[in-house]
């Protein structure tokens, strides 16, 4: 069961970064996925049913978005440091780290509005069914999150 949960959480940050489903169709090209992300969406293909042809598609999509989300996930990893240095400074004060998180939450407002658009596109390929399968993964994660949240939240109340 919990192979189960980590696999739906780990799979939902797949969808939202989008990036990690091009590597499928590596391993459908016999070439072996050596990133802990391309084993990830070699299960989240396998998971799916991915045709080989669907992966291609997914992969030229992606490929094609590649300008527009290289440069916000830098922009994010910045912004995140950016956050971390602020909270972590010696003169450390609440409207630092309000400016610093309103960074993060800017870069990812517009990672957000590309992960949109990158569905837009990929939706389309998938069959009704696996399109199913991706809300009934994204669900299990959204409650096994609640549950974890459920339980910290007991644990620190003792």
């Amino acid at each position: 069961m919990k192979t189960t949960k980590w696999l739906s959480i780990t799979l939902a940050a797949a969808l939202n970064v989008g990036g990690w489903l091009a590597t499928p169709s590596l391993a459908a090209d016999g070439v072996a996925p050596v990133t802990p992300h391309g084993r990830i969406a070699q299960r989240l293909a396998e998971k799916l049913n991915l045709t080989a042809d669907q992966k291609a598609q997914i992969k030229a999509v992606l490929s094609g978005e590649k300008d527009t989300l290289m440069p916000l996930l830098g922009q994010l990893h910045d912004a995140r440091k950016g956050l971390r240095a602020a909270i972590h400074a010696s003169d450390a004060n609440e409207t630092a780290v309000r400016a610093a998180a309103a960074k993060v939450a800017a870069v990812e407002g517009d990672l957000a509005v590309e992960r949109m658009k990158i569905y837009g596109k990929i939706a389309p390929i998938l069959t009704d069914e696996q399109r199913r399968q991706i809300a009934d993964f994204e669900q299990r994660a959204d409650n096994f999150v609640d549950g974890a949240l459920g339980r910290i939240g007991e644990r620190l109340g003792d």
